[in-house]
């Protein structure tokens, strides 16, 4: 890798840990490539991306940036998964750690503040994006149904009342 392709590499990085909600670092030493890449569709599927980058490179990018903390975790053979957003990646790392013992979550950061691996863990507990905007739509659409029950109630009442009526008058 000459010069030019590593600053490329830097740069690329930078906009990574700039831009990423959640930045996981795990070691993935002795995976197969069939399991790296069943890591790599996971997390695309959850809108994420997983890069193996140099440490050296990645420790370059990290200067100045809001993650910076995380540099001390980039030992032995790391991979890097990240996602927009906050939750996304650390739900798929942790899901996939569970499956394979050969994937161990060091740690990983959300915006400035660093996360350990039990930190990791507490993010993937929490409820992703659209789940959240799921819950919220439910909360706001609860109300608008139970007005329109409550509205639509005693015309129901009065139809059923009204065939009682009917009904004795032919018996």
């Amino acid at each position: 890798m000459d010069r030019a392709q590593k600053e490329k590499v830097v740069e690329e990085l930078g906009q990574i840990f700039e831009s990423s909600g959640v930045v996981v670092v795990a070691h993935y030493e002795g995976m197969t490539v069939a399991q790296m890449q069943d890591l790599r569709a996971s997390m695309r599927e959850a809108g994420g991306s997983v890069r193996v980058a140099k440490n050296r490179l990645a420790k370059i990018a990290l200067e100045g940036k809001p993650c910076e903390s995380i540099a001390a975790l980039l030992t032995g053979m790391t991979v890097l998964a990240y996602s927009e957003d906050p939750v996304a990646a650390a739900k798929v790392t942790e899901k996939y750690a569970k499956g394979n013992e050969k994937f161990v979550i060091l740690g990983g950061a959300m915006g400035s503040t660093a996360l350990d691996a039990a930190g990791v863990k507490a993010v993937a507990a929490m409820p992703s994006r659209e789940e959240l905007i799921a819950s919220i739509a439910g909360c706001i659409g609860a109300p608008a149904s139970n007005i329109a029950g409550a509205i639509g109630a005693p015309a129901s009442n009065i139809a059923g009342i009204l065939s009682t009526l009917e009904e004795r008058e032919a018996a």
